[in-house]
């Protein structure tokens, strides 16, 4: 058998394998997961998913309701490790605040001046989080930023539930094996959103790009790898597979899907987007994540500006900011999430896309 035959049938076993129908996974981004669009790609065949980072138990299980009275299909649920609790410097704290109300007001939004907080939002309880995802009962939960507890892990085993562990480095592919994970999902430099390194402050240090980083983890592990990260088309899924991926996860090649619901703005401005145009920056959250250059985004990174306070104050700091902007569907200062693949995103219905990845795919390596 051709080694191109082999990476259509490794890839055809482990979504056989999983319930599905195709192996395209939609990645679990948190705020950009409605319910509606995990039920089109689910009902296409691929595998739905939701990041529950900023939902309390209660809007787990609504969003697991929704998906299931509408799809039969298959869903991933997936949070981050929390971090240690982040040091406060109150005269820091002031000088963000104070950057942060002279942009808005140049902007225009004078209620988010108003409404700005050094306090955080109130934390939502991890633990909690925890068993609302296992009540809700998906094929897999997925980590990022770290590995689940013994106790977590024996909850999920206990129930059937796949671990999906996130890696965005060989070292943690290896941690997370040796813990007992199910899947490796190996995350490239070029995926949008936040980065999943294991150490927050080590994220400016390990960008590695995901064909790199893929087959390295491939030598190493004994389990599934599903590639994530700068995947928008059939063409960096069928590299993919042949570099040894068992699956593809695709989230910003998604999210110009009517279903996905973001801003206008912001799904305008991911068709538009070059690689080169994204950054990596900890402007929006004080987690390193990549997001399309803005006005913003520019005027935060800029030598003069504060550097960022760490997770979650930044995102306490910046959330009136945030929301102003969503509200007014203004580009500038909405937290535009990209990656380097943005522009290869298509305007299409969720199952389409599904659909194009993976006809695409199998005409390309058949």
């Amino acid at each position: 058998m051709s080694k191109i035959h082999a990476s259509l049938k490794r890839a055809n076993e482990f979504a056989e394998r999983l319930g599905l129908r195709v192996p395209v996974l939609l990645a679990p981004m948190a705020g950009a997961c409605p319910a509606s669009l995990s039920i089109a790609v689910a009902n296409a065949g691929g595998l739905g998913a939701c990041g529950v980072l900023l939902m309390p138990p209660a809007g787990i299980e609504q969003w697991g309701r929704d998906f299931r009275a509408e799809s039969t299909g298959l869903f991933q649920l997936n949070t981050w490790i929390p971090d240690p609790e982040p040091v406060r410097d109150a005269a820091h704290e002031a000088e963000i605040n104070e950057f942060l109300s002279s942009w808005e007001l140049e902007m225009g939004h004078e209620e988010s001046v108003q409404s700005a907080s050094a306090t955080p939002p109130a934390p939502l309880v991890f633990s909690e989080q925890c068993d609302a995802m296992l009540e809700a009962a998906p094929v897999a939960i997925s980590s990022i930023m770290g590995v689940y507890s013994e106790a977590m892990l024996a909850a999920m085993k206990s129930r059937g539930i796949l671990w999906f562990a996130t890696a965005t480095t060989v070292t943690e592919a290896v941690i997370a094996a040796n813990a007992g994970a199910d899947v490796i999902v190996a995350q490239g430099m070029e995926a949008g959103g936040h980065r999943g390194s294991f150490k927050a402050a080590d994220a400016e240090q390990s960008l590695v790009g995901l064909f790199s980083l893929l087959p390295a983890i491939v030598d190493v592990v004994d389990i599934p790898v599903v590639a994530t990260g700068g995947i928008a088309d059939a063409r960096g899924a069928a590299a993919a597979l042949l570099l040894g991926a068992s699956a593809v996860q695709v989230g910003t090649g998604f999210l110009r899907a009517k279903e996905s619901g973001i801003s206008p703005s912001w799904a305008d401005a991911i068709g538009q987007t070059l690689p080169e145009e994204t950054v990596a920056t900890r402007v929006f959250s004080g987690r390193l994540g990549r997001a399309i250059r803005t006005r913003y985004v520019d005027a935060a990174t800029a030598s003069q500006a504060p550097v960022p306070a760490p997770y979650p104050v930044q995102r306490g700091l910046t959330q009136a900011m945030r929301q102003a902007a969503t509200r007014a569907d203004n580009i500038d200062a909405i937290q535009a999430w990209a990656g380097q693949s943005a522009g290869m995103s298509k305007a299409l219905p969720a199952a389409d896309i599904v659909d194009d990845i993976w006809q695409g795919t199998q005409a390309l390596l058949d």
